[in-house]
């Protein structure tokens, strides 16, 4: 188990302060002529040493104190010992760390400029410390406060790379979870335009056999065409439904890359033709040049086109549906009318939401109103929507 780093630094702390001082006291054994002045030594000392362990919670206090006590220690004490020095410099380097820069810098010039007048002015001829050692304590110093300055900008920069990677995590994770949002809504989209559309078929096949049966009972042989259709219906409703599910299924194949289902604007006889076996009269125009679209914008105007055909026959009691898909330009329109009797003041359900979703989701624009005589639905899509 690895030490603390505290205690680390106060090991590291204790070897340096022993071998200064048993090397000191080895070279000046024979100064020691004063007992007083030597407790005197040793408590400012202990009290400078011992307030680096304050170092962190207030640095410019522990500085001031340490630079204090070397004022005091050395006009008194008979040994010079390097260890205050050493202190202060270590408290002077913490006030850079901290980002104290111009406490720092204070604390230097005014110990700076103490010794030099104390040294110039009040020894005078008695001077103990030469003009080469201040230049080399001034020297030391600024490699001090210089350091404790990097010291402070490599961890400023380590804090803000942390930051930044927590931040691209988190913009990581919402993408995410927006990517899942979206892909749920897109399949629940797909789903209710398969389901939905088979579905009202079947319904709207069951309701017109039952009630002609129940008008004129032929027997049960004129309930045969209506369970064929149902019958069709059903089917291609299990087929566009495994065509559905297999997006998803596919992401774990070997290959990794789901498809988009089959449908397309190729299919929209066959959408048609199941419309017309539920008793509504299609007509359908597709021009040539709107044959050949990109995926993406083939599956959009089918989709739109099923869920077009949905609503009609579910709601619009109409007889008969025009359905127009022509090359504008760079885009397709595509168009649904019917002769119902259209829509109340207001309505939007699920299904013109979602063809409006479908639409603006490749860069275009549905709009859907009633014309009076029936129901317009109107898609302008980019042919570049799939990109």
């Amino acid at each position: 188990m690895p030490l603390p780093q505290r205690a680390v630094h106060l090991a590291v702390a204790s070897c340096v302060a022993l071998v200064t001082v048993v090397g000191t006291l080895m070279r000046d054994r024979d100064a020691f002529d004063s007992p007083g002045r030597l407790l005197l030594g040793w408590s400012l000392i202990a009290v400078g040493c011992s307030a680096l362990l304050w170092r962190r919670r207030w640095p410019v206090p522990v500085a001031v104190v340490t630079l204090l006590c070397c004022a005091a220690y050395f006009p008194v004490s008979p040994v010079d010992l390097p260890l205050l020095l050493l202190a202060f410099a270590y408290a002077l380097y913490t006030v850079a760390a901290q980002g104290h820069l111009a406490a720092a810098v204070t604390l230097a010039v005014v110990t700076m400029l103490s010794t030099v007048y104390v040294e110039q002015v009040v020894t005078r001829g008695a001077r103990h410390v030469d003009d080469a050692a201040i230049f080399l304590m001034t020297g030391w110093f600024v490699g001090v406060i210089a350091i404790g300055q990097v010291h402070r900008t490599h961890r400023a920069y380590l804090r803000e790379v942390e930051q930044r990677i927590r931040a691209a995590e988190r913009e990581k994770d919402v993408r995410a979870r927006q990517s899942a949002t979206e892909e749920r809504l897109r399949i629940a989209r797909e789903l209710h335009d398969v389901l939905g559309h088979n579905i009202s078929l079947i319904n709207v096949q069951a309701g017109a056999a039952l009630h002609r049966h129940s008008k004129r009972p032929r027997g049960p042989e004129e309930l045969v065409p209506a369970l064929e259709a149902i019958r069709d219906s059903s089917k291609d409703a299990l087929r566009e439904l495994r065509a559905t599910l297999g997006v998803l299924r596919q992401v774990d194949d070997a290959e990794g890359a789901p498809v988009t289902p089959a449908a397309g604007i190729e299919q929209i006889e066959e959408l048609t033709a199941r419309a017309r076996a539920a008793g509504l009269d299609v007509r359908t125009t597709v021009e040539d040049a709107a044959q050949g679209l990109p995926p993406q914008v083939s599956l959009a105007a089918y989709r739109i086109v099923q869920e077009s055909l949905t609503n009609v026959a579910r709601h619009a009691r109409a007889h008969t549906a025009v359905v127009t898909v022509r090359r504008d330009g760079d885009n397709v329109v595509v168009r649904i009318e019917d002769d119902g009797q259209g829509a109340a003041p207001g309505a939007e359900g699920s299904g013109i939401n979602g063809m409006a979703e479908r639409a603006r989701a490749l860069g275009g624009e549905l709009t859907a109103l009633d014309t009076g005589s029936g129901f317009l639905v109107e898609a302008r899509i980019p042919l570049g929507g799939d990109a």
